[in-house]
């Protein structure tokens, strides 16, 4: 790899060098390093782009990254993982994208990824997006998550987007049989004339089945940002989604919530909130010797951790 793509490597999978466990790799169009385990396969699909990932029920204490670069200007690729996760495990899966885009011609990252958490399962999940590039081309990503939990299932999804991005849509759907649970932390930075979209839809279809949804946004100079969240509740559970939002500048933001329940006891939360950041906190930071702008940079840090 060269120094833009080790660059990329750490800004999306904090890796310097090839990572423990499983992992497979790719950069450019083309998986360029894959490393399995005894617990863990990882297979090229032969109908179209993509890779299938395969946990063994009772995997416990592994890994496997899944991360994407790009550095070629006008590259543009649809991606399709499948990730099944055997019955009882405990397992830890890192992806994302970044892009590099120093060209006149448009870069594009579709990936689309397909979960199916066997019963009483625990995954955590981290996802990153990631674009830089002095050149006149966009970077662009509409990424699309798909959850199936069985029963007793836990799925902990931490995705961020902090930049560079140029125009994204990014879709979430998850279908939660009985006593399972799904926790989502999601945050969007945008600047500039950057655009972005998040859909994400929740199915509570089990008794007991729950799920916590956290979206953080912060909205700078003339970007745009909307953020649609769809909790069903045609179970017995329970369903909560908070959205927080900066907006700065002449940035917009979007929130609509959607909560919907074919339930008697489905009991839903839906939160929202967006607002300028308070002059009192700017003042005390600015007090201990801090500009106004690192003031600002230290607060959206704090916000979007």
């Amino acid at each position: 790899m060269d120094a833009i793509q080790k660059k990329l490597l750490k800004e999306v999978a904090a890796l310097d060098a090839l990572p423990q466990g499983a992992y497979n790799i790719r950069s450019n169009g083309a998986s360029s390093a894959r490393h399995t385990t005894a617990a863990i396969d990882i297979v090229t699909k032969k109908d179209k782009q993509g890779i299938d990932i395969i946990i063994k029920a009772g995997t416990k204490g592994q890994s496997v990254h899944i991360p994407v670069i790009i550095s070629q200007s006008g590259l543009k690729e649809v991606v399709y993982n499948d990730f099944f996760i055997g019955e009882d495990c405990d397992v830890t899966i890192v992806a994302g994208c970044g892009i590099s885009n120093c060209g006149g011609l448009d870069s594009r990252h579709d990936g689309v990824h397909s979960f199916f958490v066997g019963r009483g399962s625990k995954v955590r999940y981290i996802e990153k997006h990631y674009g830089e590039g002095s050149g006149r081309g966009k970077r662009l990503m509409d990424p699309t998550t798909v959850i199936k939990l069985e029963e007793g299932a836990v799925m902990e999804l931490e995705t961020a987007q902090l930049g560079g991005i140029d125009d994204t849509l990014r879709t979430t759907k998850a279908s939660l049989a009985a006593n399972s649970s799904l926790i989502i932390h999601d945050k969007i930075l945008t600047a500039g004339e950057q655009r972005a979209t998040a859909q994400m839809e929740v199915a509570l279809n089990g008794e007991g089945s729950s799920c916590d949804l956290i979206s953080r946004g912060v909205a700078r100079g003339s970007s745009y940002q909307e953020v649609i969240i769809k909790l069903d509740g045609n179970a017995p559970c329970k369903g909560h989604a908070a959205c927080d939002s900066i907006i700065m500048d002449k940035g917009v933001i979007v929130a609509t919530p959607q909560l919907k329940a074919g339930n008697a006891d489905a009991a839903l939360i839906h939160e929202a909130a967006i607002g300028k950041i308070a002059g009192e906190q700017l003042l005390k930071l600015m007090t201990l010797g801090l500009s106004e702008k690192e003031a600002e940079e230290m607060i959206i840090r704090g916000f979007l951790q």
